[in-house]
């Protein structure tokens, strides 16, 4: 099965979690991870992208910056970022331009959905 892997353009880590957490909170529009703004409100993970996520026909696998780079050795790709994994290194599926460009959740939802009709 193909597997998705959403990167965040943050580190991983208690500390990085909660500076993190406290720079959405402090000065959202700096906030340099459009993934993160998106899918996690300052509780958690929102619901409606867990229940979209669970659904897609992909398995799939978020991952912080430093994790990519660690688990695929790829670390010159802007972030955040959509990878496809099918046989081996993942390839880049959807961009940070694009991601960025989304501004609700709802267009994220649509862009993953486009992405995967094209793929079909």
């Amino acid at each position: 099965m193909n597997t998705l892997l959403f990167v965040y353009n943050a580190d991983g880590g208690l500390f990085n979690l909660v500076k993190d957490w406290a720079h959405k909170i402090i000065s959202p529009e700096t906030y340099p991870c459009s993934l993160c703004a998106l899918t996690y409100d300052n509780l958690g993970m929102r619901s409606s992208w867990r229940e979209f996520t669970n659904e897609l026909k992909y398995e799939i696998n978020f991952l912080h910056r430093d994790e990519l780079e660690e688990h695929y050795d790829i670390s010159d790709v802007a972030l955040p970022a959509i990878f496809i994994r099918q046989e081996g290194k993942p390839k880049l599926w959807i961009n940070s331009e694009a991601m960025d460009a989304c501004q609700s959740l709802d267009e994220l939802q649509a862009l993953i959905v486009q992405q995967m009709a094209i793929e079909a």
